[in-house]
């Protein structure tokens, strides 16, 4: 059952947030994309805060060896964003002699001046995409073992939080090669790599359950980067009044998105 729950979350995170991002990027939807990113911020951290942390504290394991692997966590994908954020610059240079922008790397990064990248580099953006959903998957596992209402807050909070990095992917793509059918492929087949994180997540997990606790925690560092490193700084802008109200509202939206599961995965 766990197995199966896994697997279903997986997909639906994986391919559900490249087609939701699709629809953003390519549809009537685009007005709505900043809303879908406070949605996300608050989905991450009410995942993060609510959830996920607090299961991991509910076992044995010692609070400050938690809170020493949540720190290691946020400086971890801090490093990588900088390896990646160095790479595309470098790329840049050589393809065509731009440095990197100032955006963050998979959602903004490649926007710019993109209609001057070749087609080959697309295949970078999927190896890219491909290794993160794998990590993603591992995360889904983590929290279905630790719980079948964790497993599906995590799988919701992926989903929320992949959509824009998706909707930089499909943006690139879709300069690159000017095909929207195939760039929404290749993403989609990146998402479903989630799938294969979960399946070797579920395998990993149960060999090491008595490290449960810490997978949860390293699950959270990733949610709170990104919410914190990507999401919130895209909605720092000078808006007016009402603007200002939506976007507190979405992102009070998505806390309670994941309350709001949490409960249904209760049956409360």
């Amino acid at each position: 059952m766990t197995l199966i729950a896994i697997l279903i979350g997986t997909l639906a995170a994986g391919i559900g947030s490249v087609w939701l991002a699709a629809a953003l990027s390519f549809g009537s939807l685009a007005r709505y994309t900043q809303h879908m990113l406070s949605l996300a911020a608050g989905a991450l951290m009410g995942t993060a805060f609510l959830h996920l942390l607090p299961e991991a504290f509910e076992g044995q394991t010692k609070p400050h060896a938690l809170f020493m692997t949540l720190l290691v966590g946020l400086v971890f994908f801090f490093l990588l964003d900088k390896a990646e954020l160095w790479h595309h610059g470098h790329e840049h240079h050589q393809e065509g002699g731009h440095g990197a922008d100032d955006g963050h790397h998979n959602h903004h990064a490649h926007t710019h001046n993109a209609q001057d990248e070749p087609k080959s580099g697309s295949w970078a953006v999927i190896a890219g995409d491909s290794v993160h959903c794998f990590g993603d998957g591992i995360l889904i596992a983590s929290a279905f073992i630790a719980d079948m209402r964790l497993g599906a807050i995590a799988a919701i909070a992926v989903l929320a939080h992949e959509v824009p990095h998706h909707m930089g992917d499909l943006i690139v793509l879709n300069r690159s090669s000017s095909n929207r059918k195939s760039a929404l492929g290749k993403v989609s087949l990146a998402g479903a790599v989630t799938a294969l994180g979960g399946l070797i997540g579920y395998w990993l997990v149960e060999q090491l359950q008595a490290y449960l606790p810490y997978f949860l925690v390293v699950a959270s560092s990733s949610f709170v980067y990104v919410a914190l490193a990507d999401l919130i700084p895209q909605l720092q802008k000078r808006l007016s009044l009402r603007e200002t109200l939506a976007q507190v509202a979405w992102l009070l939206g998505g806390i309670g998105l994941v309350t709001l599961v949490s409960s249904l995965a209760r049956g409360h």
